[in-house]
């Protein structure tokens, strides 16, 4: 489809929208599906080897639970007190490590290059116009930038209120065909074959960006090498004491405040988060964008490119957005969170990123450990209240051992630390609740898990939408 940008030239609030087709979906390899394109991805939940795998694992865990208590507890204890050690010490080494700032020189605009902006948004209409009031806020010359909002042909209520913005000519919305998986990544990979920017950024509908952040990373790009093809602005969360949005905050500076500055101080891939992701877009185009398929895109499109020999960085500046305040909203969200590092993990651990040391300590750090708590919370939360009871009550050999109750407390006492640091980094209130709290939130985690556990197998491209509200009327939901 030829663009046309003297309309743009003539109306500076002209609102310029292309209708794509399905065929020129197909035309490029990035917007097409995995299947079509040949390469793997998370359309194939698990190869044969991995069945056989998992199948090989539950039946050792049924062996030895079938040999008793002390075969079966011992073994269990050893793996869980191999899991948590290395959680611990990752979390515990990130927060004493401090940051390394680079001094980085200001690009003058005539030195700016042009940057693209994706928005993919579905049912967003109550927020589309404080996502436009953000894009409008960012200090970077607006005839350098170009600001692409994908809407779903059947969205027609964000459609109109896009139109009766009458945004700036910067912005532009797609219109993205009906067809089959119905995510995200899709959506951004249309998005991706239209645009002209050297670089490029993903935003949600709630987010609030840094005015500065397009310039940070103009500048951090243009002061490194073309092997970096991404770095990720930290996200933070808007203040709000409810428990939910507290312990989102707290998971959210433990994760781009401390955990993340420290895997790219070692020079090690991570998972990206879901949105303020700046990338070279040759770097994006090569590895063929994103999977359309995988419900936690931005996780599995980090390993991507660190397996095309690509660096990711990140940056300081850092984007706002709301947490989800009510549990049934929470749920769904995290159960595709949780079942998407399970797709990616599936698919990276019979790719190349098992092959090198570096990229496969990442990826067991990163997602298999997660992936593996996320399931296991709830029943180490029963596990070592039992067992603290057994301990003051019984006379008996307790089903915990100390060593096994210490292993717990080393485990939140860790990400306390690290809240603490993230925390402080964020310039974000601590409170002694909320580390508490994390005892309580945790064990939340199994339900999820659970729940992404049957969808993994039943419905694997299912995307549970996080509702949002606007800013001015949040106080209230």
């Amino acid at each position: 489809m030829a663009r046309d940008d003297s309309t743009l030239q003539q109306h500076p609030h002209a609102l310029s929208t292309l209708q794509l087709s399905e065929s020129d979906a197909l035309e490029h390899p990035a917007a097409a599906p995995l299947a079509v394109s040949g390469r793997d991805g998370a359309h194939r939940r698990l190869a044969p080897q991995q069945t056989a795998v998992l199948v090989g694992l539950l039946a050792v865990a049924l062996l030895l639970t079938a040999f008793g208590r002390d075969w079966g507890g011992g073994v269990i204890s050893i793996i869980l007190l191999c899991g948590f050690t290395a959680t611990s010490l990752l979390k515990l080494v990130s927060a004493l490590t401090p940051l390394d700032p680079r001094p980085i020189r200001d690009l003058d605009d005539s030195d700016l290059p042009i940057y693209t902006v994706i928005a993919p948004l579905y049912r967003e209409a109550e927020v589309v116009g404080e996502l436009v009031a953000a894009l409008e806020r960012l200090d970077y010359p607006h005839d350098r930038l170009q600001a692409l909002i994908v809407l779903e042909e059947d969205d027609h209520e964000t459609h109109q209120a896009v139109r009766d913005l009458e945004p700036p000519a910067f912005i532009q919305v797609l219109t993205a065909p009906p067809g089959a998986p119905k995510t995200k990544p899709r959506a951004c990979n249309l998005a991706l074959e239209r645009a002209r920017g050297e670089f490029l950024v993903i935003y949600d509908a709630e987010d609030a960006p840094h005015p500065g952040q397009l310039r940070e990373a103009a500048a951090r790009f243009a002061a490194d090498g073309p092997d970096l093809a991404c770095l990720q602005a930290p996200l933070r969360i808007e203040s709000d004491p409810r428990f939910i949005p507290a312990q989102f905050a707290l998971e959210y500076a433990i994760q781009f405040e401390v955990v993340l500055p420290f895997l790219a101080k070692a020079g090690l891939p991570f998972p990206l988060g879901g949105t303020s992701n700046h990338f070279r877009t040759s770097s994006l185009r090569a590895v063929g964008g994103w999977d359309p398929y995988n419900v936690t895109e931005d996780a599995d499109i980090g390993f991507r490119l660190s397996a095309a020999g690509s660096r990711l960085d990140v940056i300081g500046l850092p984007t706002f957005e709301p947490a989800p305040t009510r549990f049934r909203d929470w749920l769904p969200q995290r159960a595709r969170w949780v079942k998407g590092h399970m797709q990616t993990l599936a698919v990276h651990a019979r790719g190349p990123a098992v092959r090198t040391p570096a990229s496969l300590t990442a990826l067991i750090l990163t997602l298999a450990l997660s992936v593996a708590s996320s399931h296991l919370h709830g029943l180490l939360a029963a596990w070592g209240l039992i067992g603290l009871l057994d301990l003051m009550t019984s006379d008996q050999t307790p089903a915990m051992r100390p060593l096994d109750l210490s292993l717990l407390l080393l485990g939140w006492a860790s990400a306390a630390m690290a809240g603490l640091v993230g925390l402080r980094r964020a310039g974000s209130p601590i409170r002694l609740r909320d580390l508490v709290g994390t005892l309580i939130y945790w064990p939340l985690q199994s339900l999820a898990a659970a729940r992404a556990s049957v969808q993994f197998v039943c419905d694997p491209y299912r995307w549970d939408k996080t509702p949002h509200a606007p800013r001015t009327g949040r106080a209230a939901s």
